[in-house]
């Protein structure tokens, strides 16, 4: 009987604990089940993403490859590319990499290798900031896409802006990343849809304005950071810190004041007198060639005066009744007086610019410069496009183009050199310098034994929306992209001394896109066709 109750009550215990682990096990398949559903929830919100993402996409290359250079000529368009391929296109990359597509995949991995890194992502929005500085441009204005004569209008989001503002922090740009964290700010705050966090948009803001002095400012943005976040863990140190300095600074103005007061009792009228003639003389002293530069390429230049400007004329030109010119004398037309700038109208059609381009877009490299001091070509900050060079041996329309230059300038063109052909794209510029070099025993002119760049040839390729135009800093000349047409000036005097007023500069391309091709005439060859002058000026 005992024996039998024991039997028992191991049997029950047997049940119960058998009966206890299959109920984990159903409310662990329960579990299990809801688990599936979060997944299956999981991949269909993926999926829709994935989706929308297409679909966007979808739309927005069909536009831009309809016409892709028009497209990329809007600095935001470019901008936003660069920025997909590096960035977005990696975070879809990861939200997919657990789906079975593997073909996509594949495909992914191996075009990765041609994508923009993260230097080129960084390029292309310090080109936009770049863009800002030299047009005058707000944020907002670049932000909502309203550029002049844009065709794709373009609106940043909050992130982009986040993204352009942390660019320019990293490279202690405090200015640059108040203007475009403020603005990051300013769209969060009319409720556009975004994951960024106004927190950490602000803390960068505050920080910024600090690096700038506006200490109440900063203070005031700082107050605004704890309200959103009471345990950030900087807000309320740094806004001690505030405080504590904005006290100091009082304290230190109130100890100031009278002994600023007496000093002023101290001083004469002729001392104030003085002081103000120094003042005004300052206000009319040279502009800095930055400044010159920039306020040119906004078309703020120094503007002729009448009676120059009279002086200037267009007219019908056959190069003292050259042969090849009696028949169809080209369309010359005056652009500047001091240095001698001219342009010639129709002087390259549309269907040699193509072939032009065709045959350069392959050999396309980043620009080169001259260093002036070991004569070494290497790329420069301040030198920012793509160009190739092309000679007659790659195409008889590139022999017949020589000829006709030959046939408008009256110079030899065996001694030039090669045709080079420029791209400038976003933000795309060549800041001022020389033709012609300076430095005999490095530069690039006397290595080829052909003497000097006596002379520039420059074919416009194409019309510019907005910018692009080259500038002469030093007399407030500007000349404007005007496609199928071309410029011409002499780097030298008749005496072969350097010209210094043709320093030029090639401003950014705001919206749009720049092509043009130049040919850098030399001295050898031209002593019976521009005989040398007697004075060093002539």
């Amino acid at each position: 009987m005992e024996f039998n109750f024991i039997i028992s009550v191991f049997a029950v215990n047997m049940c119960l604990f058998l009966s206890g682990q299959m109920t984990d096990l159903l409310y662990t398949e329960k579990d299990l089940v809801t688990s599936l559903k979060d997944y299956i929830r999981a991949e269909e919100s993926k999926l829709e993403q994935i989706k929308r993402w297409a679909e966007k996409l979808d739309s927005l290359t069909v536009t831009a490859t309809q016409d892709p250079e028009g497209f990329l000529g809007h600095p935001v368009n470019a901008f936003k590319l660069m920025k997909r391929l590096n960035t977005e296109w990696g975070d879809l990359e990861s939200l997919v990499l657990r789906d079975t597509t593997g073909g996509f995949i594949s495909n992914l991995t191996i075009q990765r290798q041609h994508f923009p890194t993260d230097e080129d992502q960084t390029g292309a929005a310090k080109a936009l900031i770049r863009l800002q500085d030299t047009y005058r441009l707000d944020a907002n204005t670049i932000s909502t896409g309203n550029l002049p004569g844009v065709k794709y209008k373009s609106h940043m989001t909050a992130e982009d802006c986040f993204e352009l503002g942390k660019i320019a922090y990293s490279d202690a740009d405090y200015y640059h990343t108040e203007l475009w964290m403020a603005q990051a700010l300013k769209q969060l705050d009319e409720g556009e849809e975004s994951t960024l966090d106004k927190v950490t948009v602000i803390d960068y803001l505050s920080y910024a304005i600090y690096q700038q002095g506006e200490m109440e400012r900063a203070m005031e943005y700082t107050k605004r950071l704890i309200e959103l976040d009471p345990e950030h863990p900087r807000g309320k140190s740094n806004l001690k810190y505030f405080e504590f300095q904005l006290e100091k600074q009082k304290k230190a103005a109130e100890e100031e004041a009278p002994k600023q007061k007496e000093r002023e009792k101290r001083e004469t009228a002729e001392k104030k007198k003085k002081k103000k003639q120094k003042k005004s003389k300052k206000a009319f002293s040279l502009i800095p060639e930055r400044e010159k530069y920039e306020m040119l390429c906004r078309g703020e230049g120094i503007k002729m005066t009448p009676r120059r400007q009279s002086r200037l004329f267009c007219r019908y030109y056959d190069n003292n009744r050259n042969p090849s010119l009696l028949l169809a004398p080209v369309k010359q037309q005056d652009e500047w007086d001091r240095p001698y700038i001219v342009r010639y109208l129709d002087i390259i059609s549309d269907a040699e610019i193509e072939r032009v381009k065709q045959l350069a877009k392959p050999r396309l490299r980043r620009a080169t410069i001259s260093n002036p001091i070991t004569g070494v070509l290497e790329t420069a900050s301040y030198r920012i496009s793509k160009s190739a060079w092309l000679t007659e041996y790659d195409d008889p329309m590139i022999e017949k183009i020589n000829d006709r230059i030959e046939g408008v300038t009256g110079l030899e063109m065996d001694t030039a050199e090669e045709l080079q052909v420029a791209n400038y794209g976003v933000g795309g510029q060549y800041e001022p310098h020389f033709d012609f070099g300076r430095v005999r025993s490095f530069s690039v002119c006397h290595k080829l034994g052909t003497g000097n760049r006596i002379a520039t040839w420059l074919f416009y390729m194409s019309d510019v929306s907005a910018g692009g135009a080259t500038v002469f800093p030093d007399v407030g000349a500007a000349v404007w992209p005007q496609k199928g047409t071309a410029v011409f000036w002499y780097n030298l005097f008749a005496s072969g001394e350097g010209d210094y007023s043709t320093r030029h500069a090639a401003c950014p391309v705001l919206v749009g896109n720049k092509w043009v091709s130049n040919k850098w005439i030399h001295e050898r060859g031209q002593e019976w066709r521009r005989p040398c002058g007697l004075s060093e000026s002539e």
